[in-house]
């Protein structure tokens, strides 16, 4: 009877210690980190990310670090003194782990549906320019604003596609995207994203394809500090690339390309050798976007400029040889899906490769 009553005491503790979060439900969990925001990230076994459950992953050597990295045909004046940089969420996950942030809507949000090829189907808005070459990789400086109006996702991001299988597009998108239906705030966060065959939006670490490698960078976590219209302008600095050995396609970060983690050329049928399309500026989507068209970018038009309106700059691709080149002005179009709400200005080259301006208030009705 002792024993029996002794069990049941012992059983009610680990209850209210799982309710308090002082023990985790799995054992690959080695840490769990709080931020200020509310925002809880749990430290997960390297090898036991939720990448590692895809199908096609089975088996799958986990690859560390890039074989090789892009580099420069000659030295870019990048003006880095001259740039405030937006740090990405950083946590001190233990080596040999990886953050992965929790859900706080508990899956009540069916984000298969935020597609990042949206714009490019009709269901979304875009403003921005693309260039349609053959891309091994990019680099780009992003201008960190967090947009209002919007419930569904306003991203300032880089994406690169595939579309040589006319039935579908193939596409991989990073960078900032305020998305409070998901977040239930307004905070512009560091999110990367994988689209393919099965017409399914993958996020972060949502559901199985992107293999992180770093353990103090956290997707979807908050970025910051961000930019103030008509004061201090913040950077983020990503890099996309396809490795010339393995051929993943990595994410770094940072002026010196610190890598993030990579989606493994398995997951891919069109871009599994190369992009032939990429995206810089801003990107809408979601169910209420065609009615109440939130705000892009600094929720300004590009014709004001520096210090007003956001901005990508220091846009390169890289080529067949994985070396650095300023996008092709000839095969690169600047464009909006909806000029009356969102505008591109300033389109052109300069010391550090590519620039250009957009976004808008939103808010039109026609």
């Amino acid at each position: 009877m002792v024993t029996s009553v002794a069990n049941i005491v012992i059983i009610f503790l680990l209850c209210v210690a799982l309710a308090l979060g002082e023990i985790r439900p799995s054992d690959h969990v080695v840490k769990t980190i709080k931020t200020e925001e509310g925002d809880v990230f749990d430290c997960i076994d390297i090898n036991q990310q939720p990448a590692l459950d895809h199908p096609l992953l089975k088996n799958h050597e986990i690859q560390m670090k890039p074989s090789s990295y892009p580099y420069e045909l000659h030295n870019w004046s990048l003006s880095e003194a001259t740039k405030l940089i937006a740090q990405l969420p950083f946590f001190a996950c233990p080596e040999g782990s990886v953050p992965i942030l929790q859900d706080r809507k508990d899956g009540k949000i069916d984000i298969s549906n935020f597609h990042p090829t949206a714009s490019y189907v009709g269901k979304g808005e875009l403003a921005g320019i693309k260039t349609i070459d053959d891309i091994y990789g990019t680099y780009v400086s992003i201008n960190v604003y967090d947009p209002k109006k919007t419930e569904d996702f306003s991203a300032s991001w880089v994406e690169m596609s595939n579309n040589e299988n006319r039935s579908y597009y193939e596409t991989i998108a990073v960078g900032s995207v305020v998305w409070p239906s998901l977040h239930g705030d307004n905070f512009a966060r560091f999110h990367a994203s994988w689209y393919g065959k099965g017409n399914n939006a993958c996020w972060d670490h949502r559901c199985p394809s992107f293999v992180q490698v770093s353990p103090s960078v956290g997707l979807g976590g908050r970025v910051k500090p961000i930019s103030i219209y008509n004061g201090p302008q913040y950077e983020m600095q990503v890099l996309l690339f396809k490795d010339p050995k393995t051929t993943n396609w990595w994410l770094a970060h940072g002026k010196n390309k610190t890598p993030i983690g990579y989606w493994p050329s398995s997951l891919f049928d069109n871009l599994k050798d190369k992009s032939n399309i990429a995206f810089w500026g801003g990107h809408l989507s979601g169910p209420t976007v065609q009615s109440n068209f939130p705000e892009m970018g600094s929720g300004h038009f590009a014709s004001e400029g520096f210090g007003k309106a956001a901005f990508m700059r220091d846009i390169k691709i890289v080529d067949g040889n994985n070396k650095y080149a300023t996008p092709n002005i000839v095969k690169t179009i600047a464009s909006s899906s909806k000029m009356t709400c969102y505008t591109v200005d300033k389109f052109g080259h300069d010391d550090g490769g590519m620039h250009v301006y957009y976004g808008g208030p939103g808010g039109c009705t026609n």
